[in-house]
């Protein structure tokens, strides 16, 4: 019988190097659909790797399960977050509240200002929406056509889209890698955000202000035709009103009083549903008419309730979708939610990539490579450029940045608590880092997304991008600076 023992770098590294070597398969040979169910098995075979290495250094099964258990515990909270957004998206989409503030955010559009009118659509949209893949796909398809008609580069173009698309991804409670790195981290949803506000909102000025400066110097005129057309659309299939507002703002106001996560999103949930049966009764009849398979679901209730009950319920667990007549929201999927149903192939990664973790860590390798880098960090402001580095490194080696965000928070999650610090602070540097250059990447499955759907090439917009460029350099300066480095409680600040 193999006695227990540390194991050794080299051992600790052969599951991520495998890892590694896997996903650059699997993303070549799967690209986007990667997401689907392929990465996952490639992290629960990482797993077996690991575990095959943790017997090695004389682990038990037993050790094993109990780190994968753990390991998965710790993401719960965020799983059940995961699950209520899923429901919040659906009845803010059939309440007509996403629609009204895409409706809103496009009137902001002024041909003298193109690119931060564009940059600053792009982020009411993606906070919206929770995704800036949706964003890019979307608004961001118009914005392209509509910069080519002013005569201003598709590159420009599509770095204003790219920076507002992941500023919104960064900052809305719905996107899924804001949720997926305070889970890694150790943290909550909205404490992350608010940490985030530090980095996020300078580096976002900061573009705007280039975005400014470069779009005066190339301000002209022209109709915007696509904005109109898409405003027409909306407003003819929502009955669109500043009252809709009226949930967001109460979210808000809960989170702001620190209200906990689920209730708040729970209340935000089904004020929706109240607001669609309000002001949506059409679109509610419309979804249960849908969703009833040619009426085979009313036999089960009174007729008068069995609208209001199947439309609200069917927008808070599953798919629902509503056609305008105009190509770019109907064929890009704008006006369509997919209630909790749309989360499990997050909610899938996420377990998986925690059982990967859970076997690293129960068997010490996570902390011996930990070790290994903090042997060379001395200071704040080195730990959060090692993981600053660690993040775009896979991004460039695993092509996915869900990776870039779940392996990085696993490493060096201990690491911080060992350094004293909160932390908030390691999951605000996984997204300044993880999520904002894998759009920067050709063969990261963002970076390849985003090229196909604006039919802009990666090496034209990139260097455009600025809000993504500015971001990682911005978390280090914080760091180095020491401005609002929160500390564990007893350990500083």
């Amino acid at each position: 019988m193999t006695t227990k023992r540390e194991p050794t770098l080299f051992e600790s590294l052969i599951p991520i190097i495998f890892l590694i070597l896997l996903l650059v398969i699997n993303v070549g040979i799967f690209g986007s659909e990667a997401l689907g169910g392929s990465n996952q098995i490639v992290l629960i075979l990482s797993a077996g790797v690991a575990a095959i290495v943790a017997f090695k250094v004389g682990n038990k099964w037993e050790d094993i399960q109990n780190g994968i258990v753990k390991s998965i515990s710790s993401a719960m909270a965020s799983i059940l977050i995961l699950l209520l957004i899923g429901s919040l998206a659906g009845t803010w989409m059939l309440s007509g509240v996403v629609p009204a503030m895409i409706y809103y955010g496009l009137q902001i559009l002024n041909p003298t200002i193109f690119l931060v009118a564009a940059c600053i659509v792009c982020s009411i949209v993606s906070v919206a929406t929770g995704s800036s893949w949706t964003t890019a796909a979307t608004v961001g398809i118009a914005l392209i056509g509509i910069g080519q008609a002013l005569g201003i580069s598709e590159g420009l173009v599509a770095g204003a889209i790219l920076s507002g698309a992941y500023f919104g991804d960064k900052m809305s409670p719905l996107s899924d890698t804001t949720n997926l790195a305070p889970a890694m981290a150790g943290t909550d949803l909205f404490t992350h955000i608010r940490y985030m506000t530090i980095t996020t909102v300078p580096s976002i000025l900061l573009s705007l202000t280039i975005f400014l400066i470069i779009g005066l110097s190339n301000s002209s005129d022209g109709a915007i035709e696509g904005k109109e057309a898409i405003l027409s659309a909306i407003d003819g299939a929502f009955n669109i009103n500043g009252w809709l507002f009226i949930v967001p703002v109460v979210v808000v106001v809960l989170i702001v009083k620190k209200m906990p996560a689920l209730p708040a999103l729970l209340i935000g949930t089904l004020l929706g549903a109240v607001f669609a049966l309000i002001f949506q009764p059409d679109l509610v009849a419309l979804v249960a008419a849908t969703a009833s398979r040619d009426g085979e679901l009313y036999k089960y209730l009174p007729r008068g309730f069995s609208n209001p009950f199947i439309g609200t319920m069917q927008a808070m667990f599953g798919d629902i979708s509503f056609t305008t007549g105009n190509a770019v929201l109907d064929d890009q999927g704008l006006l369509s939610a997919s209630g909790m149903a749309g989360m499990l192939g997050t909610i899938w990664l996420i377990i998986s990539a925690m059982i990967f973790g859970g076997v690293m860590e129960g068997a010490g390798m996570l902390k011996r490579i930990a070790s290994a880098i903090i042997s060379k960090v001395n200071s704040t402001g080195s730990l959060v450029t090692s993981t600053v580095g660690t993040c775009i490194f896979f991004n460039g080696t695993a092509s996915d940045q869900y990776l870039a965000l779940v392996v990085p928070g696993r490493m060096y999650a201990d690491t911080y608590k060992k350094k004293g610090l909160a932390p908030e602070n390691l999951s605000r540097t996984l997204e300044d880092s993880g999520t904002v250059t894998s759009v920067l990447i050709p063969w990261n499955t963002c970076g390849a997304y985003h090229a196909s759907v604006l039919g802009v090439a990666t090496g034209t917009y990139f260097m455009y991008c600025f809000f993504n460029i500015i971001s990682p350099f911005m978390t280090i300066l914080v760091a180095y600076t020491g401005y609002k480095i929160k500390k564990l409680k007893g350990k500083g600040e």
